[in-house]
């Protein structure tokens, strides 16, 4: 495991090395940071739109952007029917609506996506797209179907570009404990689930989550969510090397901690670059956050913990094959993301990843990571198991499993 060394000829040569790495991905991938969207228009946006000019029974909309507290009145002052109706007529919009009732927005992004997949079929066809084009769109259309069936509980649904995605395991609304997992780069519709090396993605990450927390406390209320309703970076570009996709994600991954049920603590598990996406949220994230942990990390836009401005414990782990660890960890004129995570500088917790294999294999079932993950999941923090030969992990932390 790597320490923390600030010595100056380390840190001349991690700015070296940090420039010769940018100039590479300059080369190959081009500022892909700023690169928009060609001026498509988004589904979302439109759904969003048509809501702002819609009513129900005479009455008007509220604005979608309203405070969650404000929409979860509105949709308690409807009946069944209605909300129904506005799950029907606006499915993009109520489906990614933060205060909409859970279980109404899990139907609304059913509708969604079996319209989503009909236009990926009728791509499947178009002569206009490549034969990899239409390829593409067979595998989104397939991804949709799947993703439509009645077991599924999909929180986030936007299939704007490479799409983003939320899923829930466990019951949201009465859960006790809520873990949500934010994954890294390239995560998109079509690599949120994966047959193949199921552990590293997005559902696989959480179902094993889900798993893990019922066996270490089997009477505990979780729910977990594969959180991947963020656009991520596409490979180890520009994009990966600066906060730009982390800022924008973060201010959509505080929206949606705020707008959970209930009053149920929540623990965010942070993935390689979905760790800067947290490190970005911790100073705004709401008190009900009460852990941080990051896997495979780039580091979390700060030089110590203390610097993330939150309240929340912060936890780190990284197995010993990681080739994250040979990353600059620094962060020069907005790029990189700076101090090491596990180093013994930045002052966060440390957990033992044993058994974890390469930078995707926190979340395999059997190791220590994931363990480790499921403890802190059911505020069991005395069952964590620290990277060191102490308790030093443990110390100072009270709680227990939860209920």
């Amino acid at each position: 495991m790597t320490s923390f060394d600030s010595s100056p000829h380390l840190n001349a040569w991690r700015t070296l090395l940090a420039l010769a790495v940018v100039f590479v991905m300059l080369a190959t991938t081009g500022w892909t940071a700023v690169r928009d969207n060609g001026g498509e228009s988004s589904p979302l946006a439109a759904a969003l739109s048509a809501w702002e000019r819609g009513s129900i029974d005479g009455h008007a909309l509220p604005d979608p952007d309203a405070p969650a507290a404000r929409l979860t009145q509105f949709f308690a002052s409807l009946d069944e029917r209605q909300r129904d109706r506005l799950a029907a007529r606006y499915p993009l919009a109520v489906g990614n609506m933060n205060g909409a009732p859970t279980e109404l927005r899990y139907r609304a992004n059913r509708i969604a996506l079996g319209q989503a997949r009909k236009v990926e079929r009728e791509r499947m066809h178009d002569k206009r797209l490549s034969p990899l084009g239409q390829q593409e769109a067979e595998r989104r259309m397939k991804r949709f179907g799947v993703m439509m069936r009645p077991n599924r509980q999909v929180l986030a649904f936007d299939p704007m570009g490479s799409g983003r995605m939320a899923e829930v395991f466990g019951d949201l609304d009465k859960a006790r404990r809520v873990s949500v997992v934010v994954p890294g780069v390239d995560t998109n519709v079509l690599t949120f689930e994966r047959t193949f090396r199921k552990y590293s993605a997005p559902v696989g990450m959480a179902k094993a989550l889900y798993r893990e927390e019922r066996a270490v406390s089997p009477r505990a209320r979780t729910a977990v969510i594969a959180w991947a309703d963020y656009t991520a970076p596409v490979g180890i570009g520009v994009d990966a090397a600066t906060s730009m996709r982390a800022e924008s994600g973060a201010v959509r991954l505080d929206s949606m901690v705020r707008a959970l049920p209930g009053r149920s603590p929540v623990a965010l598990y942070c993935h390689s670059y979905g760790s800067v996406v947290c490190g970005v949220a911790a100073r705004t994230l709401p008190s009900r956050v009460t852990d941080i942990t990051v896997a495979g990390s780039p580091g979390m836009r700060a030089d110590r913990a203390s610097q993330l401005g939150t309240g929340a414990r912060i936890w780190a782990a990284r197995d010993n094959d990681d080739w994250i660890q040979d990353v600059p960890y620094m962060e020069v004129g907005g790029l990189g993301h700076g101090a090491d995570p596990v180093s013994g500088g930045f002052g966060a917790r440390v957990l033992s990843a044993a058994g974890a294999a390469g930078h995707t294999g926190y979340f395999e079932p059997g190791t220590e990571s994931l363990r480790n993950f499921a403890e802190i999941g059911t505020g069991a923090y005395q069952g964590v198991r620290c990277a060191g030969a102490d308790d030093a992990c443990r110390k100072n932390i009270s709680g227990g499993a939860a209920a």
